[in-house]
């Protein structure tokens, strides 16, 4: 004998809410295990002599709800066994139930069929109650699974299955990601019905004590357009107007080669906010660098070459492939782990090839003269080019440094200039073998440096006297005083 379920829909209020075929269903149904027993409508229907079988335990066993609706359907479809069975749910079935769509699932698999009997959902009462048209955009999420990166603030967001404060709890804290803290949220109970109760109060008081039960949904407006400025979307319509015809012509005039300054300006303020731990200037800083991002891509969309999106979809892809041990079976125990990983994914991208690559090819392009010589050492490094010990660096700066000194001895500046950049770069080797970033280390001392710089300066106003009536001695002791203080 072939499984069957008749899956029938309570409706969204109480019993006089309900069409007068369901009622009939029910009334002359043998025996009905509904998935709840806390419905208006179960409790009119018991009061006319009918018995109903609930699935309010499996609620109890499990500490997922996902464990519990396949429990509600596994089970189910074992008493399908002995005959049909009617499964009674809240609202409309294919509304907002989990276990429906489990069952159909099942029976698209040939394990059962099953039959749907529509309720009323709580939607068209809900609509009433809020005063809202859908056709401005909504969203129907559940609150058991709302997702911060799912919501959509400029529709209207209405959330079901907020049945009780933990739930309440999540859905509040998730909501404050993305909405004001007194952005107003509407509380809706059994809309439509005889008990209907509707409550609006601040997001930050949603699980403030409110009277839930499986018949609350939250209704959350749409934020208004000055509230919109954290959005990813908003700041792209800023920046494709500030290139548009009517926008701005500094930002109409710019190209990705008059940009470049830029970017690397920015990424060294950045770097800077980053090094004085000032987290206000590094929030300020890291929109300086993406406004840089953006402006490049809306340059690539009105050429007609890639977006945004092509930027965002080429990094994730990037990011999935090269994180096997994380979104793949790859196993990584250790930095070292993933680093190898890493570049055999990379080269495995590059694809072989029987032509000789050299290993500086690419090293540092585009980067400070510091970082470049660091990964030019690094690459030559790794082809056996190096010496065993920090001694050999050591001994060549030596070599560079007298080099150096005797060019600038003979007057002769274009060699000066030459021995002056191999000294820089053997003091790179030199701070290569000693673990220690140049790049880093010289910015380091460029704002301790300006920090007492501008001790001095002060020192010298409080004096009252110009800068140029001070000794040098005298400007010494400001320095001095200056180290002393830390700076």
């Amino acid at each position: 004998m072939a499984k069957h379920i008749d899956i029938i829909g309570l409706g969204a209020g109480d019993l006089d809410q309900l069409p007068l075929g369901i009622y009939k269903k029910l009334t002359q149904a043998p025996s009905i295990i509904a998935r709840t027993l806390s419905h208006p409508v179960i409790e009119a229907l018991k009061k006319e002599g009918l018995a109903f079988s609930s699935f309010d335990y499996v609620y109890e066993a499990h500490d997922r709800f996902e464990d519990v609706y396949e429990e509600i359907a596994g089970t189910l479809i074992k008493q399908a066994e002995e005959g049909p069975v009617m499964y009674a749910v809240p609202g409309h079935p294919l509304v907002a139930e989990q276990t429906v769509q489990i069952l159909l699932e099942y029976q698209r698999k040939g394990i059962v069929t099953v039959t749907v009997h529509g309720g009323q959902s709580f939607l068209d009462d809900l609509f009433t109650a809020v005063e809202i048209d859908p056709i401005e955009g909504f969203q129907l999420l559940d609150g058991t699974a709302l997702e911060r990166d799912g919501l959509q603030v400029t529709q209207h967001i209405i959330i079901g299955q907020v049945y009780d404060a933990f739930i309440a709890s999540e859905v509040k804290l998730t909501l404050m990601e993305k909405y004001p803290d007194e952005h107003p949220v509407t509380i809706v109970t059994a809309a439509g019905s005889s008990g209907q109760q509707m409550t609006t109060v601040p997001l930050y008081e949603l699980d403030h004590g409110m009277a839930l039960s499986n018949l609350t949904s939250v209704y959350v407006p749409p934020l208004k357009e000055d509230q919109l400025n954290g959005e990813f979307f908003k700041l792209r319509q800023i920046i494709a107007a500030l290139r548009s015809p009517t926008g701005c012509p500094w930002d109409r005039e710019q190209t990705h080669e008059s940009l470049k300054k830029h970017l690397i300006e920015e990424a060294y303020e950045l770097l800077e906010a980053i090094d004085q731990k000032d987290y206000d200037h590094i929030t300020e800083e890291l929109g300086d660098v993406l406004l840089q991002v953006m402006l490049h891509a809306q340059i690539g969309e009105d050429d007609g070459y890639f977006t945004i999106q092509d930027v965002i979809s080429t990094l994730s892809e990037k990011m999935i492939r090269r994180h096997p041990h994380v979104f793949g079976d790859v196993k990584a125990e250790t930095t070292e782990d993933v680093m190898k990983n890493w570049k055999a994914i990379k080269q495995k991208e590059k694809g072989d090839t029987k032509e000789y690559t050299s290993f500086l090819k690419d090293t540092g392009a585009g980067k400070p003269a510091l970082i470049q010589a660091a990964e030019i050492q690094k690459a030559a490094a790794k082809a056996g080019f190096d010496w065993e010990d920090h001694s050999g660096a050591w001994d060549k700066f030596e070599e560079e440094w007298q080099e150096f000194q005797e060019e600038v001895a003979n007057g002769n500046k274009e060699a000066s200039l030459k021995e002056f950049g191999d000294v820089l770069f053997a003091l790179v080797n030199v701070s290569r073998f000693h673990d220690i970033h140049a790049e880093e280390a010289l910015i380091m001392t460029n704002q301790k440096f300006k920090a007492r710089f501008m001790h001095v300066e002060k020192c010298v106003q409080a004096s009252g006297k110009p800068f140029n009536a001070h000794t040098l001695q005298e400007l010494d002791q400001f320095w001095d005083e200056a180290k002393r203080k830390g700076l």
